[in-house]
């Protein structure tokens, strides 16, 4: 069954051993950024320089249209016989928003909400980065409905790091 796996940072190796995953996004801040790791190919490797802000002037880096431009051009690109696996820092807001925003291209217009619902159950701890969200709704041309989904689930418990997810690719699934 084709997923895609949130993890934080410190987990990458782990998951990348454990799930063999074919595409990997990292989304770190341009100071922390990793370099493609061993047996990838750069073009299976996703890596976006941006920092987790909700507003284009609280940081250095923010995310922009070109990030989640370039994000739903790989996901959609991904053949989905072999995982995903997104992470950023902790698995919390960058990655999350990232798989969310995956999933709703993949999806399709009308499956916000039981992608945000889903996401919830799977991830207490998800709070996805409204910036890369709104950002989305406009690529996507979803007309605030992945912002109204996502702002639906609530903000989720608080957590200095994440925990492992798994979100099937699938609406039967979710």
């Amino acid at each position: 069954m084709p997923t895609i796996i949130v993890t934080p940072l410190a987990d990458l190796e782990m998951a990348i051993r454990r799930d063999r995953p074919s595409h990997i996004v990292t989304l770190l801040s341009p100071e922390h950024m990793i370099e493609t790791p061993p047996g990838y190919s750069a073009s299976n490797h996703l890596r976006l320089a941006l920092d987790d802000v909700a507003d284009v002037w609280a940081g250095e880096a923010p995310p922009a249209k070109g990030h989640v431009e370039r994000l739903i051009t790989f996901g959609r690109d991904w053949p989905a016989t072999s995982p995903m696996v997104v992470h950023c820092w902790a698995g919390i807001s960058r990655s999350m928003a990232a798989a969310y925003i995956v999933l709703c291209d993949r999806l399709g217009p009308g499956s916000e909400a039981e992608i945000a619902r889903a996401l919830r159950i799977r991830a207490p701890h998800a709070c996805p980065n409204p910036l890369m969200i709104r950002l989305a709704d406009e690529i996507l041309a979803r007309s605030g409905r992945m912002i109204d989904a996502i702002q639906s689930i609530g903000r989720g418990t608080i957590a200095a790091i994440g925990e492992r997810v798994e979100l099937p690719v699938h609406m039967s699934e979710l």
